[in-house]
């Protein structure tokens, strides 16, 4: 990309897109466009087309999503597939008409089969069913992904689809109706360690799924690489390489926060998925890999919820 170019970040104020437009910034792309959702309703067709056709963005970041824990994801099941499925169609078929360079989508690896082989590789994608739990998310991702890999197909697009593990950072929700497990484990340790009377701690599940966790600012850095070097028809994993249990994570947090009291898990609710680690070895043989240990990521992530109470 060059330093000039005109580049569109869409959710620029969510987890992962407030990182990519950091990381932007910090490697000195100056013309960066960002619209709130109040300015531009990327689920309305008209009012995105006409944004692209008045802007003519060169590249785009498609980060904009719908996203949640396991509670949001059952109880959203329509918002999940409607909003994310009206977000991606809407912005990839107005990038392919107003003649966008190039396109990064951003996936999940909730779209890899529950009972694949692990690690995930790539070629896993429709091998078989997936997580009830997300099932919604994951169609509406999939459906993202073959759009891209259609419009290269058909119309000579060079729209990319990265796939990244769970994620977490500064600017993440730590909202305990709609978050994901990370943030959601940081605010219930720091209330109950200011407040006595929200102990114990209660945790969802029976501790022992395993997950991958990628500090977002390595993704956002992993996203401006593939953008300039990665031009294949074909979804990339972006990820860590290695897992952690939940009950391990919490342990780690609960060191992190300095919460000292007692921890019960609530057998009654939901693991999800018991594993999902991906294969990242083709990201690792472009010359990529993460920087961010989960432990300093965690600590950074913690100090900003600090700075910004919810």
């Amino acid at each position: 990309m060059e330093k000039e170019a005109k580049i569109y970040v869409a959710g620029h104020r969510g987890l992962v897109g407030s990182a990519i437009l950091r990381t932007l910034q910090a490697q000195g792309f100056h013309n960066v466009l960002t619209r709130t959702r109040h300015e531009l309703d990327l689920t309305q067709q008209l009012a995105v087309k006409q944004f692209f056709y008045e802007q003519k963005p060169d590249y785009v970041f498609s980060s904009a999503a719908k996203v949640g824990g396991i509670w949001a994801n059952h109880t959203q099941r329509g918002a999940f597939i409607y909003e994310n499925l009206m977000i991606e169609c809407n912005l990839v078929h107005a990038a392919y008409q107003a003649g966008v360079k190039k396109l990064l989508f951003l996936g999940s690896s909730c779209i890899y089969p529950r009972d694949a082989p692990q690690p995930l590789k790539e070629e896993y994608l429709l091998s078989g069913k997936l997580e009830a739990t997300n099932e919604p998310y994951a169609i509406a991702k999939i459906a993202g992904l073959k759009l891209c890999e259609s419009y290269n197909i058909q119309y000579g697009t060079n729209f990319i689809s990265v796939m990244p593990c769970n994620l977490y950072g500064t600017h993440d929700n730590f909202d305990l109706t709609s978050s994901h497990v990370l943030p959601a484990l940081i605010r219930k340790f720091h209330e109950a360690k200011l407040n006595p009377k929200l102990q114990p701690v209660v945790l969802w599940g029976t501790g022992t799924p395993r997950r991958e966790f990628l500090y977002v600012d390595d993704l956002a850095q992993a996203c401006v690489f593939l953008m300039e070097k990665y031009n294949e028809n074909q979804t990339i994993n972006i990820g860590m390489g290695h897992d952690i249990s939940i009950a391990e994570l919490a342990q780690l947090v609960q060191k992190i926060v300095g919460y000292q009291g007692p921890v019960v898990w609530d057998h009654t609710k939901p693991d999800g998925t018991m594993q999902k680690l991906l294969d990242i070895s083709r990201l690792l043989a472009l010359g990529w890999n993460a920087q961010t240990t989960l432990e300093n990521g965690i600590r950074q992530t913690y100090q900003w919820y600090c700075q910004n109470p919810k």
